[in-house]
């Protein structure tokens, strides 16, 4: 059976590439990934900044954990099961990484989940993930 992972971090982009997946591969044995990443504390605004890392790390988590719950939701309405998990870390290096060492068959994502200023000196998790994956990747618009 094919392995796919589906990066999800709540974004549009990531959505449509849930949708994508149930739509077009619910045959396959789908793993829905959110990744955190603790870099992102230390870029936002010191006005939204929660006030320490812990409660940084816990308000992410149940966020991603929300998100999941939402994708597991959703798969069990078109009658398809997935599995989902939450790992730290740049994102393009642990969508990669977690696909190495889960043996996935196919990575999906979306076209980016950033905007404005942080997609351009960041660059795009997209492609990142597409120049330095061994397998396939599928960018859904």
């Amino acid at each position: 059976m094919t392995r796919i992972l589906v990066a999800l971090d709540g974004s549009d982009p990531s959505e449509k590439a849930l949708s994508f997946v149930l739509d077009h591969h619910a045959d396959a044995e789908l793993t829905v990934l959110t990744v955190l990443d603790p870099a992102a504390f230390v870029q936002g605004s010191a006005d939204v900044i929660p006030p320490t890392i812990d409660s940084w790390r816990d308000e992410a988590e149940a966020e991603a954990r929300a998100t999941l719950d939402a994708a597991v939701d959703r798969a069990e309405a078109v009658g398809v099961d997935l599995d989902t998990d939450l790992v730290y870390g740049s994102p393009a290096r642990a969508i990669v990484r977690y696909a190495d060492d889960h043996d996935v068959d196919q990575i999906v994502v979306g076209c980016h989940g950033r905007d404005g200023v942080s997609r351009i000196l960041l660059g795009s998790v997209a492609e990142t993930v597409v120049r330095r994956s061994s397998v396939p990747v599928t960018v859904v618009r």
